[in-house]
């Protein structure tokens, strides 16, 4: 997750900085941070569009210069090339509704993330996809993988009876 922390900080966003990296077999084949398209000028230039028409975060983003972090990272593999069907994507917040679409079909297998984001039809899309979704904590002592938690103890993981959503 710090490679994904590393590839957020070069986003050109007034709100969130949010990165992306897919991986398979140990290896990174794309990255991708949000901001505007290239060749257009960033929000860091020209004002967030999203803030002057008072939009909450997770809403309309169809209302807004910049590409997210995950479908930058997919438009990326796909502009060099670089098959990604069954990697994992790591990024730094959950995916919203759009970014799931795109996840389930490019036929990336797990999603790691660490921070939550309110985006209730993503969370159910991906879980009906199949697609493994794992939550980062950087304590490692609790993790959730599609919606079940497990817990760590000592060099055990052990399943929690309780079930998360």
């Amino acid at each position: 997750m710090d490679i994904t922390h590393l590839v957020a900080k070069r986003s050109t966003c007034l709100r969130r900085q949010v990165g992306a990296v897919l991986v398979k077999d140990k290896k990174i084949l794309a990255t991708g941070y949000n901001g505007a398209p290239s060749r257009l000028e960033h929000c860091l230039e020209v004002g967030c569009l999203r803030k002057r028409q008072s939009i909450p975060s997770g809403e309309r983003h169809e209302l807004c210069r910049g590409l997210h972090g995950e479908q930058n990272a997919i438009i990326q593999a796909a502009y060099h090339g670089v098959e990604i069907r069954g990697a994992t994507l790591y990024c730094t917040n959950h995916p919203c509704i759009i970014c799931s679409k795109m996840i389930i079909n490019a036929g990336i297998e797990r999603v790691v993330y660490e921070d939550g984001y309110a985006d209730a039809l993503a969370k159910e899309m991906l879980k009906e996809s199949g697609i493994l979704i794992e939550k980062f904590s950087r304590k490692k002592k609790e993790f959730n993988i599609s919606g079940h938690t497990f817990q760590l103890k000592g060099r055990h993981i052990k399943k929690s009876l309780k079930r998360s959503t």
